[in-house]
């Protein structure tokens, strides 16, 4: 977030912001990017204050209205590389600034500490010994680290309920009965993401015939697409930095008749008005990782709910059990 120009604007005009307005930022500021990408009541009603007086913070910084500020927003983070963003705040100061006299960054829980619109963070108590007696605090990874990996996993508990919170039963039933009566059912992902598809497929594998990894090379791909009908089903995982090869592989399947079972973030996949189900996780990531653990937790709750929907006829029973019978025998 230090490097992102409209929350460094943020940060300046907030002692000069009314207090309404203070409070807006402070929201911001404090879940960014993320408090900006739902609606202006939402977040109106998070800092306590009218969408009147939310709405007046985006024309004071020049935008029109909140929707601009809201897109601004989407286009500045969209290609910005947060593990990146992490490391170059952790390096020495005089890597980055060409002093040699440089103290250690500050670590990331710690940063917001130089802004006026933070609170400062409660000491924490040493925690509890490592296996080889260490605490965190004679680590060798130092207090700042320390500090930073607790933060992350916060994050990442925060993360997980916000995403088991944020997606309705009602909606895994809707894929559970795409993924069960399908004709055949592909799924692929982006550079990392391909990894929840490959755990979905081999899971689903053993409920079910006909579920593939969509192959990597364009020959493969054209060859599935050319026998795709409409009762095959896709899923994709689709996230920030959206890759283009998924949006040419979903868009010529979905011109075969093939539907959509769509995994997304939160800033919203161009894929995702092709969708006929639309699952969209709400947080990105738990400190600079791509939450991939966000991704494998809807994957398997995908499953229980595919699960019980072939349960009933017995076709997920008789073919798990000779599953395990030709996996020992083989």
């Amino acid at each position: 977030m230090e490097n992102d120009p409209i929350a460094g604007r943020l940060g300046a005009v907030y002692p000069e912001l009314p207090p309404g307005e203070r409070a807006v930022v402070r929201v911001l500021l404090d879940d960014y990017p993320f408090a900006a990408l739902g609606s202006l009541r939402a977040l109106a009603e998070r800092a306590g204050v009218s969408p009147p007086t939310a709405s007046r913070l985006f024309d004071r910084l020049g935008y029109g209205g909140f929707a601009d500020f809201q897109a601004a927003v989407r286009d500045g983070a969209r290609d910005r590389s947060r593990l990146l963003e992490f490391v170059t705040r952790r390096a020495p100061a005089n890597d980055r600034a060409g002093d040699p006299t440089g103290d250690q960054a500050g670590d990331v829980s710690g940063a917001a500490l130089d802004h006026p619109w933070a609170e400062p963070a409660p000491a924490r108590e040493a925690g509890p010994a490592a296996p080889g007696g260490e605490t965190d605090q004679d680590s060798p990874v130092g207090e700042a680290g320390a500090s930073s990996w607790w933060q992350a996993a916060e994050n990442l508990r925060a993360g997980l309920d916000g995403t088991l919170t944020a997606v309705p039963e009602p909606l895994y039933h809707r894929a559970a009965a795409l993924l069960a009566e399908a004709g055949s059912v592909w799924a692929l992902g982006g550079p990392l993401s391909e990894l929840a598809a490959d755990y979905l497929i081999r899971q689903l594998a053993g409920l079910r015939p006909r579920a593939e990894r969509v192959p990597g090379s364009a020959p493969g791909r054209a060859r599935t697409v050319l026998d795709l009908t409409a009762s095959d089903v896709i899923v994709a995982y689709d996230f920030r930095r959206y890759s283009p090869s998924t949006a040419r592989f979903v868009h010529a399947a979905r011109a075969r008749g093939a539907r959509l079972v769509l995994v997304t973030d939160a800033w919203g996949s161009p894929l995702a008005a092709e969708a006929e189900v639309l699952i969209r996780l709400p947080r990105e990531a738990a400190g600079p990782i791509a939450p991939l653990a966000h991704e494998i937790a809807v994957t398997e709750l995908l499953l229980v709910a595919t699960a019980a929907r072939l349960a009933p006829a017995g076709r997920a029973a008789g073919r798990l059990a000779a599953l395990d019978e030709l996996t020992q025998t083989l």
